[in-house]
């Protein structure tokens, strides 16, 4: 017993981190979902118990549902179709191309994943708005360009996204396929095997479990994005991408609804569990 308690005793820090800054602000969020708390007046100070009103309000709100699914549109495009397989596609590409264009199409795409969230949002916001940088490109094409943040909200956001994060599964796949044993490779090659066909039933069978490790991170990632969307469309027009985490800003900091407002973030916190259990029951089928 002594020993196994001076085994765990160097991650004591990291498990108290964890709960100050993790696991405390998720339980009082779950608390605050059962009273009727605010950011001012009288429930700011003396919040009351309403037991599962917050909950049940969600199932006569006619912008949840259509939040929802706005969230779902927005992880499954973004991050699992988008990040993703563009992540892949570049990351093969990469190991087939010379050392002059990996450096180049490396650093042209890690350069979005590094920069500050707050930055990247601006810079997507300066490329999509109405005298943004596409529509300057398309004028000198003589086409009139749109306001794509106003025609088409969850498109402009889909794409900055995926500009935004695909470094990270392009990072992932790259290690990943580095590790595929050439010999494997080079024999299917003699066999006959054309390109795509050594990618589908021998290089993806072999990465799988990066495969799955990278969806759960990119999914839990992209389901808490809100700098992005709120400083491209705040959710607008008319909650056209009002996505989960913007929903519940929206409804505890700017109409002051702590409650209903964490009640959202708990449902958040749920999703990202299912799909976090998801990946983890995946990774471990792979292991067996």
């Amino acid at each position: 017993m002594k020993h196994r308690f001076l085994r765990l005793l160097p991650v004591v820090p990291s498990i108290l981190l964890l709960a100050l800054f993790f696991l405390a602000p998720v339980a009082w969020s779950f608390g605050a979902s059962f009273t009727d708390a605010a950011l001012t007046g009288k429930a700011a100070l003396h919040p009351q118990w309403v037991g599962v009103d917050n909950y049940a309000r969600m199932l006569g709100d006619a912008v949840f549902p259509l939040s929802a699914w706005l969230t779902v549109v927005f992880v499954g495009a973004s991050a699992i179709l988008g990040q993703n397989l563009l992540g892949l596609a570049i990351a093969v590409l990469m190991g087939k191309a010379g050392g002059t264009m990996n450096s180049f199409v490396g650093t042209a795409v890690v350069a979005a994943w590094v920069l500050p969230e707050i930055v990247a949002a601006f810079a997507a916001y300066a490329y999509f708005s109405q005298d943004g940088t596409l529509n300057q490109v398309l004028g000198m094409f003589g086409v009139h360009g749109a306001n794509w943040l106003y025609a088409l909200p969850m498109a402009t956001i889909i794409l900055a996204n995926i500009w935004r994060g695909t470094a990270f599964s392009m990072l992932v796949y790259r290690a990943a396929l580095s590790e595929v044993p050439r010999d494997v490779s080079e024999a299917a090659l003699m066999d006959g095997a054309r390109g795509w066909q050594r990618l589908a039933y021998i290089t993806l069978p072999i990465i799988r479990g990066s495969i799955a490790t990278n969806l759960m991170l990119i999914t839990l990632q992209t389901l808490a994005v809100f700098t992005l969307i709120w400083v491209m469309t705040a959710g607008g027009p008319s909650n056209a991408s009002t996505t989960l985490p913007v929903l519940a800003y929206q409804e505890a900091f700017k109409l002051g609804d702590i409650g209903y407002g964490t009640a959202i973030a708990s449902v958040l916190i749920l999703i990202g569990l299912v799909f976090g259990a998801a990946y983890v029951r995946l990774l471990r089928g792979e292991k067996q």
